[in-house]
Protein backbone atom coordinates (compact mmCIF):
# COMPACT_ATOMS: atom_id res chain seq x y z
CA UNK A 1 0.00 0.00 0.00
CA UNK A 2 1.35 3.14 -0.82
CA UNK A 3 1.19 6.69 0.97
CA UNK A 4 -1.85 7.73 -1.28
CA UNK A 5 -3.62 4.52 -0.41
CA UNK A 6 -2.60 4.83 3.70
CA UNK A 7 -3.74 8.59 3.39
CA UNK A 8 -7.11 7.70 1.79
CA UNK A 9 -7.68 4.88 4.56
CA UNK A 10 -7.04 6.77 7.48
CA UNK A 11 -8.90 9.72 6.74
CA UNK A 12 -11.49 7.70 6.01
CA UNK A 13 -11.50 6.32 8.65
CA UNK A 14 -11.63 9.62 10.76
CA UNK A 15 -14.28 10.97 8.50
CA UNK A 16 -16.60 8.12 9.97
CA UNK A 17 -15.79 8.31 13.47
CA UNK A 18 -16.95 11.48 13.47
CA UNK A 19 -20.09 11.02 11.57
CA UNK A 20 -20.96 8.09 14.04
CA UNK A 21 -20.41 10.56 16.71
CA UNK A 22 -16.70 10.17 17.96
CA UNK A 23 -13.75 12.38 17.21
CA UNK A 24 -11.54 12.63 14.53
CA UNK A 25 -7.98 11.60 16.17
CA UNK A 26 -6.15 9.03 14.04
CA UNK A 27 -5.86 6.12 16.67
CA UNK A 28 -5.54 5.65 20.62
CA UNK A 29 -2.19 5.89 20.50
CA UNK A 30 -2.35 9.72 19.68
CA UNK A 31 -5.10 10.08 22.66
CA UNK A 32 -2.69 11.89 25.54
CA UNK A 33 -3.23 10.82 29.36
CA UNK A 34 -6.48 12.48 29.70
CA UNK A 35 -7.96 10.91 26.96
CA UNK A 36 -8.08 14.10 24.31
CA UNK A 37 -6.13 14.23 20.99
CA UNK A 38 -3.09 14.89 20.76
CA UNK A 39 -1.14 18.71 20.95
CA UNK A 40 -0.82 19.35 17.38
CA UNK A 41 -4.83 19.06 16.44
CA UNK A 42 -6.29 21.05 19.58
CA UNK A 43 -6.99 24.06 20.51
CA UNK A 44 -6.20 26.06 16.92
CA UNK A 45 -9.56 27.26 16.37
CA UNK A 46 -11.54 30.01 19.14
CA UNK A 47 -14.84 29.98 19.92
CA UNK A 48 -16.31 32.75 18.11
CA UNK A 49 -14.92 30.98 14.34
CA UNK A 50 -16.11 27.67 15.69
CA UNK A 51 -19.89 28.99 17.54
CA UNK A 52 -21.78 29.30 14.03
CA UNK A 53 -19.93 25.97 12.38
CA UNK A 54 -21.89 22.44 12.67
CA UNK A 55 -20.05 20.31 15.41
CA UNK A 56 -19.08 18.09 12.91
CA UNK A 57 -17.03 20.43 11.43
CA UNK A 58 -14.96 20.77 14.09
CA UNK A 59 -14.57 17.42 15.39
CA UNK A 60 -13.08 16.53 11.73
CA UNK A 61 -10.32 19.07 12.46
CA UNK A 62 -7.41 17.11 11.34
CA UNK A 63 -4.85 20.34 11.01
CA UNK A 64 -1.42 21.49 12.61
CA UNK A 65 -2.84 25.49 12.54
CA UNK A 66 -5.25 27.80 12.00
CA UNK A 67 -4.94 29.19 8.20
CA UNK A 68 -7.81 30.85 8.00
CA UNK A 69 -7.04 33.04 11.12
CA UNK A 70 -3.75 33.79 9.63
CA UNK A 71 -4.60 34.14 5.90
CA UNK A 72 -5.38 37.52 4.47
CA UNK A 73 -9.01 36.99 3.22
CA UNK A 74 -10.82 39.90 1.21
CA UNK A 75 -14.44 39.99 0.59
CA UNK A 76 -15.07 38.74 -3.38
CA UNK A 77 -11.79 36.62 -3.73
CA UNK A 78 -11.79 32.79 -4.54
CA UNK A 79 -10.31 30.86 -2.10
CA UNK A 80 -8.92 27.51 -2.44
CA UNK A 81 -8.06 25.12 0.16
CA UNK A 82 -5.76 21.73 -0.58
CA UNK A 83 -7.19 18.75 1.41
CA UNK A 84 -10.03 19.98 3.21
CA UNK A 85 -11.39 17.40 5.12
CA UNK A 86 -14.63 18.07 6.91
CA UNK A 87 -14.37 21.53 5.67
CA UNK A 88 -13.98 23.87 8.43
CA UNK A 89 -11.16 26.13 6.37
CA UNK A 90 -13.31 26.08 3.33
CA UNK A 91 -16.50 27.21 5.51
CA UNK A 92 -14.54 29.81 7.88
CA UNK A 93 -13.32 31.19 4.05
CA UNK A 94 -16.77 31.02 2.83
CA UNK A 95 -17.95 33.59 5.39
CA UNK A 96 -14.67 35.78 5.21
CA UNK A 97 -15.03 36.36 1.38
CA UNK A 98 -18.41 36.92 1.21
CA UNK A 99 -21.28 36.26 -1.07
CA UNK A 100 -19.57 37.80 -3.92
CA UNK A 101 -16.66 35.53 -3.01
CA UNK A 102 -16.33 31.65 -3.40
CA UNK A 103 -14.48 29.02 -1.75
CA UNK A 104 -13.17 25.68 -2.82
CA UNK A 105 -12.48 22.73 -1.12
CA UNK A 106 -10.43 19.72 -2.68
CA UNK A 107 -10.03 16.12 -0.99
CA UNK A 108 -9.28 12.82 -2.78
CA UNK A 109 -11.44 11.01 0.45
CA UNK A 110 -15.28 10.15 -0.32
CA UNK A 111 -16.20 9.87 3.20
CA UNK A 112 -14.72 13.37 4.10
CA UNK A 113 -16.31 15.04 1.01
CA UNK A 114 -19.39 13.60 2.21
CA UNK A 115 -19.04 14.76 5.67
CA UNK A 116 -18.03 18.42 3.91
CA UNK A 117 -21.22 18.25 1.81
CA UNK A 118 -23.26 17.38 4.69
CA UNK A 119 -21.59 20.28 7.13
CA UNK A 120 -22.13 22.96 4.20
CA UNK A 121 -25.75 22.30 4.27
CA UNK A 122 -26.31 22.21 8.37
CA UNK A 123 -24.28 25.91 7.88
CA UNK A 124 -26.37 27.19 5.24
CA UNK A 125 -23.13 28.58 3.38
CA UNK A 126 -24.00 28.99 -0.02
CA UNK A 127 -20.74 30.28 -1.75
CA UNK A 128 -18.92 27.00 -1.24
CA UNK A 129 -18.08 23.99 -3.95
CA UNK A 130 -16.21 20.71 -2.66
CA UNK A 131 -14.13 19.07 -5.35
CA UNK A 132 -12.92 15.35 -5.23
CA UNK A 133 -9.67 15.28 -6.66
CA UNK A 134 -5.56 15.02 -5.70
CA UNK A 135 -3.71 18.29 -4.21
CA UNK A 136 -0.88 17.00 -7.45
CA UNK A 137 -3.69 17.10 -9.89
CA UNK A 138 -6.16 20.26 -8.98
CA UNK A 139 -9.07 19.63 -11.14
CA UNK A 140 -9.33 24.28 -11.54
CA UNK A 141 -8.13 26.15 -14.56
CA UNK A 142 -4.99 28.53 -14.55
CA UNK A 143 -4.75 31.52 -12.31
CA UNK A 144 -8.47 31.11 -11.22
CA UNK A 145 -7.88 31.45 -7.26
CA UNK A 146 -6.70 34.61 -5.48
CA UNK A 147 -5.25 32.44 -2.65
CA UNK A 148 -4.82 28.61 -1.74
CA UNK A 149 -4.65 27.48 2.09
CA UNK A 150 -4.06 24.01 3.46
CA UNK A 151 -4.11 22.74 7.16
CA UNK A 152 -1.26 20.11 7.44
CA UNK A 153 -1.85 18.03 4.32
CA UNK A 154 0.76 19.36 1.89
CA UNK A 155 3.52 17.30 4.46
CA UNK A 156 1.09 13.93 3.81
CA UNK A 157 2.04 14.29 -0.52
CA UNK A 158 4.84 12.05 -1.57
CA UNK A 159 4.80 14.11 -4.83
CA UNK A 160 5.08 17.93 -2.75
CA UNK A 161 7.24 19.61 -5.34
CA UNK A 162 4.45 18.75 -8.13
CA UNK A 163 1.90 19.97 -5.32
CA UNK A 164 3.29 23.66 -4.89
CA UNK A 165 3.90 23.57 -8.87
CA UNK A 166 0.28 22.87 -9.28
CA UNK A 167 -0.74 25.79 -6.07
CA UNK A 168 1.48 28.41 -8.25
CA UNK A 169 -0.37 27.05 -11.47
CA UNK A 170 -4.06 27.97 -10.31
CA UNK A 171 -3.31 30.92 -8.21
CA UNK A 172 -3.68 34.00 -10.50
CA UNK A 173 -1.06 36.78 -10.98
CA UNK A 174 -0.38 38.48 -7.33
CA UNK A 175 -2.31 35.13 -6.03
CA UNK A 176 -1.29 34.33 -2.24
CA UNK A 177 -0.30 30.74 -1.19
CA UNK A 178 -1.03 30.48 2.93
CA UNK A 179 -0.94 27.77 4.50
CA UNK A 180 -0.14 25.87 7.70
CA UNK A 181 2.01 22.83 7.49
CA UNK A 182 4.50 20.87 9.73
CA UNK A 183 8.17 21.38 9.35
CA UNK A 184 11.91 20.38 10.50
CA UNK A 185 14.48 22.41 11.57
CA UNK A 186 17.68 21.10 11.48
CA UNK A 187 19.34 17.82 11.60
CA UNK A 188 17.65 14.92 13.30
CA UNK A 189 19.09 11.06 12.92
CA UNK A 190 16.30 9.29 10.51
CA UNK A 191 15.77 6.87 12.61
CA UNK A 192 13.84 9.74 15.04
CA UNK A 193 12.49 11.37 12.63
CA UNK A 194 9.98 9.00 11.49
CA UNK A 195 8.98 7.91 14.51
CA UNK A 196 8.65 11.89 15.59
CA UNK A 197 7.14 12.31 12.07
CA UNK A 198 4.41 9.40 12.34
CA UNK A 199 3.04 10.74 15.58
CA UNK A 200 3.14 14.57 13.66
CA UNK A 201 0.35 13.78 11.54
CA UNK A 202 -0.66 9.78 11.71
CA UNK A 203 1.40 9.80 8.36
CA UNK A 204 3.53 12.57 7.56
CA UNK A 205 6.61 13.61 5.42
CA UNK A 206 7.96 17.05 6.44
CA UNK A 207 9.94 18.62 4.70
CA UNK A 208 12.82 21.28 6.63
CA UNK A 209 12.31 24.37 6.89
CA UNK A 210 14.84 25.04 3.82
CA UNK A 211 13.57 22.47 1.52
CA UNK A 212 10.31 24.40 1.70
CA UNK A 213 11.89 27.46 0.95
CA UNK A 214 13.32 26.18 -2.19
CA UNK A 215 10.64 23.73 -3.34
CA UNK A 216 8.71 27.40 -3.24
CA UNK A 217 11.47 29.10 -5.11
CA UNK A 218 11.75 26.54 -7.65
CA UNK A 219 8.10 26.58 -8.45
CA UNK A 220 8.27 30.44 -9.37
CA UNK A 221 6.95 31.66 -6.19
CA UNK A 222 8.60 35.32 -3.90
CA UNK A 223 7.77 36.65 -1.01
CA UNK A 224 8.52 33.32 0.52
CA UNK A 225 8.12 33.46 4.53
CA UNK A 226 8.02 30.51 7.32
CA UNK A 227 6.82 32.01 10.66
CA UNK A 228 6.82 28.78 13.66
CA UNK A 229 3.17 28.60 15.09
CA UNK A 230 3.50 25.79 17.89
CA UNK A 231 6.92 24.19 18.32
CA UNK A 232 6.74 20.29 19.63
CA UNK A 233 8.38 19.53 22.67
CA UNK A 234 9.74 16.38 23.64
CA UNK A 235 6.71 15.65 26.16
CA UNK A 236 4.03 16.50 23.56
CA UNK A 237 5.28 13.68 21.97
CA UNK A 238 6.15 11.48 24.82
CA UNK A 239 2.60 8.79 25.19
CA UNK A 240 2.74 8.07 21.47
CA UNK A 241 6.57 7.30 21.53
CA UNK A 242 6.51 5.16 24.23
CA UNK A 243 3.88 3.27 23.09
CA UNK A 244 6.29 2.72 19.76
CA UNK A 245 9.19 0.79 22.53
CA UNK A 246 10.50 4.12 22.00
CA UNK A 247 13.21 5.88 24.64
CA UNK A 248 12.02 8.83 24.77
CA UNK A 249 14.43 10.49 27.22
CA UNK A 250 17.58 9.13 25.41
CA UNK A 251 15.73 11.07 22.04
CA UNK A 252 14.96 14.03 23.89
CA UNK A 253 17.71 16.07 22.90
CA UNK A 254 17.89 15.60 19.23
CA UNK A 255 14.39 16.66 18.66
CA UNK A 256 13.79 19.48 21.29
CA UNK A 257 12.11 22.44 19.30
CA UNK A 258 13.34 20.67 15.96
CA UNK A 259 9.55 19.56 14.66
CA UNK A 260 6.70 22.23 14.54
CA UNK A 261 4.11 23.84 13.03
CA UNK A 262 4.10 26.75 10.68
CA UNK A 263 2.45 29.62 8.46
CA UNK A 264 3.99 29.60 5.45
CA UNK A 265 3.07 32.27 2.91
CA UNK A 266 4.48 33.02 -0.67
CA UNK A 267 2.85 35.37 -3.30
CA UNK A 268 2.90 34.60 -7.27
CA UNK A 269 4.93 37.49 -8.77
CA UNK A 270 2.72 39.51 -10.91
CA UNK A 271 4.23 38.84 -14.21
CA UNK A 272 6.69 36.10 -15.06
CA UNK A 273 7.04 33.68 -17.70
CA UNK A 274 7.31 30.78 -15.14
CA UNK A 275 4.62 27.55 -16.11
CA UNK A 276 1.09 28.55 -15.20
CA UNK A 277 1.90 32.31 -14.31
CA UNK A 278 1.19 33.70 -17.51
CA UNK A 279 -2.92 33.95 -18.39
Amino acid sequence: MDIKDVVKEKYGQAALRVRSGGSSCCGAGEALLDGSCDPITSNLYDAAQTGALPEEAVLASLGCGNPTALAELNAGETVLDLGSGGGIDVLLSARRVGPTGKAYGLDMTDEMLNLAHENQRKAGVTNVEFLKGEIEHIPLPDNSVDVVISNCVINLSADKERVLREAFRVLKPGGRFAVSDVVVRGSVPSDVRNNMLLWVGCIAGALEDYQYVAHLAKAGFDGIDIEPTRVYNIEDARTFLTGQGVDVDAIAPLVQGKFMSAFIRATKPTSCCAPGCCA
